[in-house]
């Protein structure tokens, strides 16, 4: 990865110090752990049901391309007329239709009718990242903080995922094989419901002018960039979703279907740990070559694990593909924070928790008919597939990368502290961005 400079920068302490920074923190881990347990919750629950990981991967799916979908719609809503006003309806709505999904399968329904109860399941999950990550660019916009920010939520968010799949695992296997939903559910009421009332922290809506009309919106996918990244974490969440059907499927041919939890969850703590490190480093390279950087790592990383039959290499190796994964969330969060404007923020963050949602439905699904037919190995290649065409869509465009001036004068200029920092911070990564222009 790239070299770091030798000055210091504000880090996750000083972060934390931000004035009302944990009254979002502590409920919105509780309300985004959810999202972690879904997808292996419907997996471990409809191949119980059904005997078959090809019907379950592709319940799972019909739930992660919903929520693809309607994530961008909720977060330009939310945008628009505050994040309470839209998470709390969809709360309300998660929780019914996860409850009737349960239910449907428990009680051996048609097939069709478990597509039809992922629809509105996949469709009203809460975008509780997306929203605090908009939370800390409002409090910090402009500042060099920011980057240590988006550290911070991919590590938040490792960690939700070290424990959502190991709970929901263990319920399943331990408690009932409904159990794991039925959690996930839960969670999201209380923890959706204690989020959505820390209104002091929202970032605030536009309101009408003189003349009674809004401020003018764009949309976040009209930018070009950010249609690039959307494209590229298609290439993560073809990891995510490939990794927990492969998993499943390999544990259960071996015979041990208890060590599914720990192998996804050391492969979690690899993402979780990179991005603590990513946080403590003031980079000197672009934000954009430490993407294309991270994903050149990632696809080799993932191009053996369809050759391992040992738990113990499987272990470490997808320690490592977890470590690769960390810098490319970190910095294609932290690109997309300076290619939109304040008020597309959080549609911006929701299309690309959106793109991993569909990258892992597309590979839950095809991990699950390859572990069908040609056994868990061939379902590890789902991964090294995504990957490889993330990294092929990052080198071809990467010039659509690069904030345009006006942006990056509108990113470097508002609300920020001690000039002289702020001079490196923004020097820094501009002179990068033209190295890279001249690869």
């Amino acid at each position: 990865m790239a070299s770091a400079v030798t000055t210091s920068r504000p880090g996750y302490r000083q972060l934390l110090r931000t004035p009302g920074a944990w009254t979002f923190l502590l409920p919105g881990f509780t309300a985004r752990q959810p999202f972690a347990m879904l997808t292996i919750s419907i997996v471990l629950l409809v191949e119980h049901t059904t005997g078959s990981y090809g019907v379950a991967g592709a319940v799972a799916a019909v739930t992660g391309v919903s929520m693809a979908l309607f994530a961008p719609q909720g977060g330009k809503l939310a945008d628009r007329f505050g994040q309470s006003r839209v998470l709390v309806p969809g709360v309300l709505v998660h929780v019914v239709a996860a409850g009737l999904l349960t239910a449907l399968a428990l009680g051996q329904a048609p097939l069709w009718t478990l597509f039809a109860a992922a629809v509105p399941t996949g469709a009203s999950v809460p975008q509780v990242g997306p929203m605090v990550r908009a939370r800390w660019a409002a409090k910090l916009d402009g500042h060099p903080l920011m980057s240590t920010a988006a550290a911070f939520e991919s590590v938040t968010d490792e960690l939700t995922f070290v424990i959502g799949p190991v709970l929901a695992t263990a319920l399943c296997a331990g408690v009932h094989p409904a159990a794991g939903l039925v959690a996930e559910a839960a969670l999201t009421l209380a923890g959706g419901l204690l989020f959505a009332a820390q209104r002091r922290t929202a970032p605030p809506v536009s309101r009408p002018g003189a003349d009674g009309e809004r401020a003018p919106r764009t949309s976040a996918l009209a930018v070009p960039g950010v249609r690039v990244l959307a494209a590229a974490f298609l290439g993560i969440g073809s990891v995510f979703g490939g990794m927990q059907v492969a998993l499943t499927a390999f544990t259960q041919d071996i015979g041990e279907p208890g060590l599914n939890g720990p192998l996804y969850g050391v492969f979690a703590a690899g993402n979780m740990l990179a991005g603590a490190a990513c946080g403590a480093i003031a980079w000197r390279a672009s934000a954009r070559r430490r993407l294309l950087t991270a994903y050149a790592a990632l696809a080799p990383a993932c191009s053996v694990l369809w050759t391992v039959h040992s738990p113990l290499l499987l272990g470490a190796l997808g320690l490592l593909v977890g470590l690769c994964i960390a810098p490319a969330l970190i910095t294609g969060y932290t690109l997309v924070e300076t290619l939109v404007p304040a008020t597309a923020r959080t549609e911006a963050f929701t299309w690309l928790t959106g793109a991993v949602a569909l990258g892992q439905a597309a590979a839950v699904t095809a991990a699950g008919q390859l572990a069908d037919r040609f056994g868990p190995s061939a379902a590890f290649t789902v991964p090294l597939i995504g990957t490889s065409l993330a990294l092929l869509t990052l080198v071809a465009l990467r010039g659509r990368l690069v904030p345009s001036r006006d942006a990056a004068a509108s990113a470097g200029g508002r609300g920020v502290v001690a000039g002289s920092a702020t001079k490196s911070w923004d020097s820094g990564d501009r002179d990068g961005a033209e190295a890279d222009a001249r690869v």
